[in-house]
């Protein structure tokens, strides 16, 4: 694609909101659902997409918990259940504003998580499993990672072959790196290669690592790279030739190969990204079992953002956080709201909040999005050792600028043994490839076989829209607004008195600041905890100097600040 082209592409939905018309047709509706508008959206595509899996089968009920089925919720799992009232740590309400039966709170410990939902940053979809779902940690996580259904062994992983795709007609490894991709394909956190980045018959299009310093460093001091005399690297010796271990061997040599490739290129963009201005969480701050203090996700997430401000062009990256098979003390005896899930919701939304906060501040949050994966859910009954068994279905979290947010999907029938499934785990991941990474149905259809035909996959999931994520970021402020507001001041100019208006989408402290020019605080005109909707309340302005004034409302993570005149 020339230059000229490109910048055209580039600014095409800037210029798809100017009425003008080619051949006489309006270009607005030209685009607006068509190839046109994707085309625009996919010129110069250098979006990514972060994998967080979420080892062992986490618990979903104790992260979204039921508000309007509370007391059933309660009772099935009453030695673990998360307080509604009468604690100083109970759920957080996430938003009044959704319809009844998706109305759900947070736990206690995922406040940051909640606080980046009000900025439009996070999509929850409930019930997410696969058909016949055998609670399997091994095999229910080579399918969540194959993209297949039950019954189904494929040797590939659908990020596996989405990359293939993405990139063809080069094939990785031999044609990997190149002037236009000189990076890994995809990055592992960790010592694994996991199953979704396989491809039919060829190695991993990813690489494994932990740091890039360390990986250059344990590469370039193997004997082979130092003296090729020694360990001469490329293709295996001619007497293997038509046996078995020709092709291992080969496959061997070809991580070889990529390894030296791509060693000093991760360290140099690596230190090219430079230090984050932006403070991730170390520790979680309550009690919880040895082992669960230290934040396993915060270096992961700083580490993908350093790698991306340093020029990485990783399209996948998957990122680990463990410990959730909580068969027993998944909470403490004392308090049902501490323990070892809660050290993990901690951790997963105050690392996700820095991690967009460090997007932000590097410039790159409409770049990246995040979905986690994890092989089923829990039980809906508790267990006798304050923990959950393996069970089905279960939520996924959605994180990033390009969200669609809100709640998709309704909460559980808690009167069975399993939470049912509502979406089929590639549905939520078919979404996201097609909205976020623009694949086309064709491509999509590879990535997940059978997806987009009319019969559907083996065990017939065929395609359906969801609200996830979004093709051309056209940001939250309808989201947002339509949640908290925060209404002129009346009358304004005022001279004695005068009142304001603000809006609240769940029960939370609200503070409403009156600040002088110089910005210090001069009277505080609202300081309590409010219900949901709508609240007036009157201001006395007594006392008072004549000026102009800045009033700010704040509540969770949400402020807003608007002019004030007063008069005498």
């Amino acid at each position: 694609m020339n230059k000229s082209r490109r910048d055209f592409l580039k600014k095409l939905p800037l210029a798809m909101s100017i009425p003008f018309a080619i051949g006489g047709v309006p270009l607005r509706v030209l685009g607006e659902g068509s190839s046109l508008a994707r085309m625009a959206a996919a010129s110069g595509n250098d979006r990514v997409l972060i994998i967080l899996q979420l080892a062992g089968g986490n618990d979903g009920l104790n992260c979204l918990i039921p508000v309007e089925k509370y007391d059933e919720y309660h009772t099935r799992r009453a030695n673990i259940a998360i307080p509604a009232k009468n604690s100083l740590r109970k759920y957080i309400p996430l938003d009044s504003t959704l319809p009844s039966d998706a109305q759900v709170g947070l736990h206690p410990d995922m406040l940051a998580m909640k606080g980046l939902y009000d900025q439009g940053r996070v999509t929850f979809v409930q019930g997410v499993s696969y058909k016949n779902n055998n609670g399997s940690h091994f095999r229910g996580r080579d399918i969540w990672f194959m993209g297949g259904s039950a019954d189904d062994y494929y040797q590939s992983g659908w990020v596996g072959r989405y990359l293939e795709g993405e990139f063809a007609p080069k094939k990785y490894p031999q044609d990997f790196p190149n002037a236009e991709m000189k990076d890994p394909l995809a990055i592992e956190m960790g010592n694994d290669v996991s199953l979704i980045f396989h491809q039919q018959g060829n190695i991993p299009t990813s690489i494994s690592i932990s740091s890039p310093e360390a990986f250059a460093k344990l590469v370039g001091e193997l004997e082979g790279f130092i003296d090729e005399e020694v360990d001469p690297r490329g293709l295996p010796p001619e007497y293997l030739q038509g046996s078995p271990y020709y092709k291992e061997l080969d496959w061997i040599l070809s991580l070889e190969d990529k390894s030296k490739d791509y060693a000093q290129r991760l360290a140099e963009v690596y230190e090219a990204g430079g230090k984050t201005s932006v403070t991730y969480p170390e520790n979680y701050p309550f009690n919880a079992p040895k082992g669960s203090l230290k934040n396993p996700l915060s270096e992961q997430l700083r580490l993908v953002a350093q790698l991306l401000a340093g020029g990485c062009q990783t399209k996948v990256f998957l990122v680990k956080v463990g410990g959730f098979d909580t068969h027993a003390d998944q909470v403490e005896k004392y308090d049902t709201t501490m323990g070892g899930h809660a050290a993990l919701m901690y951790h997963i939304s105050t690392a996700m909040s820095a991690f967009q906060q460090d997007l932000r501040s590097r410039g790159m949050e409409e770049r990246v999005l995040s979905v986690t994966t994890s092989e089923f859910g829990r039980r809906i009954q508790s267990n006798g050792s304050y923990g959950t068994d393996h069970g089905t279905g279960g939520p996924l979290f959605i994180f990033g600028r390009g969200v669609q947010p809100g709640v998709v999907g309704k909460v559980p029938d808690l009167s069975k043994g399993n939470v049912d499934m509502q979406y089929d785990y590639r549905l939520v991941y078919g979404n996201i490839m097609k909205d976020w990474m623009l694949v086309d149905d064709t491509r999509l259809n590879e990535i997940f076989p059978g997806l987009m035909t009319s019969t559907g996959t083996t065990d017939g999931v065929t395609f359906q829209a969801l609200p996830l994520a979004q093709q051309i970021i056209t940001g939250t402020e309808g989201f947002i607004s339509s949640r908290f507001s925060l209404g002129e001041c009346y009358p304004n100019p005022a001279k004695d008195k005068t009142s304001l208006s603000f809006t609240l989408n769940n029960t939370n402290q609200v503070n409403v600041d009156l600040m002088d020019n110089q910005g210090k605080v001069v009277k505080a005109m609202v300081n309590g905890v409010y219900e949901p909707g709508e609240h007036k309340i009157d201001v006395e302005l007594t006392g008072l100097p004549t000026g102009h004034y800045i009033y700010q409302f704040k509540t969770g993570s949400y402020k807003e600040s608007k002019k004030l005149v007063i008069i005498k």
